[in-house]
């Protein structure tokens, strides 16, 4: 499709902006709304439901009447899956309509939209549609007149709780498994990108999914914690920053110790050892794992370690690219790069830039961004010598800024690499297989792609170490068995 053919999309849709509560949309209590705007233009897309404790209340309320009921809980793995089933084809159907709110609401490529909202949603809910009536319990060893049963049970109320960055996605990486193990569902989207999660709320309703057990409640960050103390909340999913989350571990602390799953930020390594071979997919690779989705990613490789024998020939095709990088209309599939999500977003992304500067990185390419009436778009920037402990070096920019530091020999990489708070992910390039064991088993992340930039699949579970994240992950089975509880029951025969 042309971008011509996105627009008149973008042109036609009707904006949904109310919460979804009980199977339908409703205002917030006290009436409150704000605006969302297409961060790519600047313009107003439509008013949303300011929601705040009170409507937190009531979500949970009816997602636990809900969940007592049993009309999701307690019915057979094969209603649940046919329901789930049958949301992932409607999502199919409306995916490119999802995609181009998706990409108006962020400002997001819609080439990557379309991958995320039309595939990648509705493949989740195959998947874990599919792995219900898959999951089984156990018999313990016992002597004759006993019997344990150890089973799986639906942990309750789950609030997941997701970032602007990947708004639909973060979503389904809560609702699929969740909704798969027989929880109700309460989504709060971030303020800056709540449509798509609002509009597919109702399409859940249309496969089926009984009312009260999804429910979708926008607001700020006033939700996040009301529904973080609510003491009828059993679980939390967030992802986010490790500032917000920490925060998630005091509000379960001071309420019900109710379970937090925690995937948070990071300042992954891309690591090219000195027997790498600079070939076109490891340079397309560290392009991609620096400015894919503008660096709002986190587990975007910004810290760049490359050995001081290949690093000539990899800044030298890496500058080629990062300027031939074409930043513009997200809605043009022409485009490599859309726009910040918001004006306070590009301003931070720009402080950290000027930070760099200050510092004495050496800036190649880019910089500080050019003020605009229209849009927050940030410049590709490149730099090279950096060191370890600069502020640009730790600290998680969340923008299109890659930056090189040179190392010497394998242990210099290992021990730069692992100098950081976080632990999401890493990129290692060898040819010897030795090494790259040894760099895979001693970096302390949750993810280490070799030889390429990847953050796994739906099969593999994502998540991270160290102030990256907590013990549960998203995707895979774990996900699923985060929002299950194992139940032991003892019976006796005599």
């Amino acid at each position: 499709m042309t971008s011509a053919n996105y627009k008149d999309i973008a042109s036609k849709i009707k904006f949904e902006g109310r919460a979804f509560i009980d199977g339908k949309y409703v205002d917030a209590i006290d009436g409150k709304k704000f605006e969302t705007i297409n961060p790519a233009t600047g313009d107003v897309l439509c008013s949303v439901a300011q929601c705040n404790s009170k409507d937190v209340d009531l979500a949970v309320k009816v997602s636990r009447k809900a969940f007592k009921s049993g009309v999701w809980s307690r019915t057979s793995p094969e209603f649940r899956k046919d329901i789930l089933l049958k949301f992932a084809e409607l999502l199919r159907k409306h995916g490119v309509e999802n995609s181009v709110l998706e990409c108006i609401d962020t400002g997001k490529l819609i080439g990557d939209c379309i991958n995320e909202v039309a595939n990648d949603a509705p493949m989740h809910f195959q998947w874990y549609g599919e792995l219900i009536d898959k999951v089984f319990g156990k018999v313990g060893p016992t002597e004759p007149s006993l019997t344990s049963l150890i089973v799986k049970e639906p942990i309750g109320v789950v609030a997941g709780v997701v970032p602007w960055n990947f708004p639909l996605m973060m979503a389904v990486w809560k609702m699929a498994p969740a909704l798969a193990a027989g929880c109700s569902v309460i989504i709060k989207p971030a303020e800056d990108t709540p449509l798509t999660a609002i509009r597919v709320a109702q399409i859940a309703k249309e496969a089926g999914i009984p009312d009260g057990v999804l429910n979708v409640i926008p607001g700020f960050g006033d939700v996040g914690e009301a529904l973080g103390r609510h003491n009828d909340v059993d679980a939390v999913s967030f992802t986010g920053s490790t500032e917000v989350g920490a925060l998630f571990m005091k509000y379960s602390g001071e309420s019900n110790l109710k379970t937090i799953g925690l995937e948070m930020g990071g300042k992954s390594p891309f690591i090219v050892l000195e027997d790498a071979k600079i070939t076109d997919n490891l340079i397309d690779d560290a392009i991609n794992s620096a400015f894919w989705n503008g660096g709002q990613n986190c587990s975007a490789n910004m810290r760049q370690i490359i050995h001081s024998k290949v690093k000539d020939e990899f800044l030298d095709k890496v500058s080629k690219k990062v300027k031939a990088l074409k930043v513009g209309d997200p809605l043009d599939p022409s485009s490599n790069m859309g726009s910040m999500i918001s004006k306070k977003h590009l301003a931070t992304v720009d402080g950290f830039i000027q930070k760099g500067i200050d510092e004495g990185a050496k800036l190649l390419f880019g910089g500080v961004s050019e003020k605009s009436e229209k849009g927050f778009f940030a410049k590709p920037t490149l730099f090279d010598n950096l060191k370890e402990n600069m502020v640009i070096a730790q600290e998680e920019i969340f923008g299109p800024v890659l930056g090189v530091i040179t190392v010497n020999d394998t242990e210099e990489a290992l021990k730069i690499a692992s100098n950081s708070k976080y632990g999401l992910h890493a990129s290692v390039f060898t040819q010897d297989i030795d090494r790259a064991f040894h760099m895979a088993k001693s970096l302390p992340c949750g993810t280490v792609s070799v030889n390429t930039f990847s953050e796994g699949d739906i099969k593999t579970p994502f998540g991270g170490y160290k102030q990256s994240g907590s013990l549960s992950r998203d995707q895979g089975t774990e996900a699923l068995n985060s929002f299950l509880q194992t139940k032991t029951i003892w019976i006796s025969h005599q």
